[in-house]
């Protein structure tokens, strides 16, 4: 197979899905480093209908993509959380998301690992660390 079927083409319509996609920067860097910039919960996984199917497959560690809902109706900062198998997990709390959304928003790559999980209640209580990639 040839170099050329690797090249992605980047145009006006595609650019900002490229630039929040973590897969699509996954170049290496000769001294990059993981920088630690908060702890948070994931807000709203009360409203993921199968969350209780989803939450066997979450360990602690594991790696979460963050997603940037620019259009979102109530908070045009939204961050959607997904897991590594691309299933929403809900949101950063509104609160944390402000900086983490412009840092996004400028093309820096930002994601979570699952720090605790707990049941509180019917509540499933997911504690994240937040880090950006530079």
């Amino acid at each position: 197979m040839s170099a050329m079927a690797d090249i992605t083409i980047i145009d006006d319509n595609n650019i900002v899905a490229f630039l929040h996609n973590p897969a699509s920067l996954a170049l290496p860097k000769p001294f990059g480093q993981q920088i630690f910039l908060v702890e948070a919960h994931i807000a709203g996984t009360t409203h993921i209908g199968d969350i209780d199917n989803i939450e066997p497959h979450l360990t602690e560690g594991m790696k979460l993509k963050f997603v940037r809902e620019i259009g979102n109706e109530y908070d045009p900062m939204a961050i959607m959380v997904k897991d590594n198998n691309d299933k929403k997990l809900g949101y950063i709390p509104r609160n944390k998301n402000e900086i983490l959304s412009r840092l996004m928003d400028a093309g820096k790559l930002i994601y979570g690992t699952i720090h605790k999980k707990e049941r509180v209640g019917k509540w499933l209580k997911i504690t994240i660390q937040i880090f950006l990639s530079d």
